[in-house]
């Protein structure tokens, strides 16, 4: 059987950074009392996750699916600028994430599991029969629709907190500037 690091609701689930940026290693972590669990996470998976929380309170609010009042937006009093919980212990490195509303509790439900070699499939294998191993731990949150949008408000100030982007590619931009490819692999800097 898994560990589960349960937090039904967590007193505190952020996701937030260490590094400069450029170099910096994203987590999610999650706090009841004195209990801290902490997550790594890829930028990208911060990203998704953000916009699918989103995403899924939207679809909650608008289908009539629930009593409760799901805010369109971060209510105020529960945004959280404040550091990670230090020190930061990581419990593992995240894969797969699973996202559900429980009509029964209005809550939404993200369960975080570890990456595993095991578990990546080649393109070769897609039509092979697959068996995903049992994870050893996973982190089970479950958040009230408020706290669920204060989440997704401080990713997106997490995400914009690294280097700007290029207006022409896309890329990140450095402090002494990159090579554009749709510049001609000209050197862009700031004035």
């Amino acid at each position: 059987m898994p560990i589960v690091h349960g937090f039904d609701p967590p007193e505190r689930f952020v996701t937030g950074t260490v590094g400069p940026p450029g170099q910096r290693t994203f987590f999610l972590q999650a706090r009841t009392g004195v209990r801290v669990v902490s997550v790594s996470v890829e930028k990208e998976q911060v990203q998704v996750l953000a916009a699918r929380i989103d995403e899924l309170l939207d679809e909650v609010m608008t289908s009539g699916q629930t009593d409760a009042m799901i805010p369109a937006v971060a209510p105020l009093g529960l945004e959280d600028a404040d550091p990670l919980e230090q020190p930061i212990e990581e419990e593992f490195r995240a894969g797969t994430m699973t996202l559900s509303w429980d009509p029964d509790d209005e809550r939404v439900v993200i369960e975080v599991f570890p990456y595993t070699e095991a578990a990546v499939v080649s393109p070769e294998q897609i039509d092979e029969e697959f068996e995903e191993p049992e994870p050893d731990e996973v982190l089970l949150v479950r958040l009230p629709a408020g706290p669920a949008r204060a989440f997704v408000k401080r990713a997106a100030q997490v995400l914009d907190a690294g280097r700007p982007s290029c207006p022409f590619c896309g890329g990140p931009i450095d402090p002494d500037g990159h090579l554009c490819v749709r510049a001609n692999g000209f050197r862009r800097r700031d004035p």
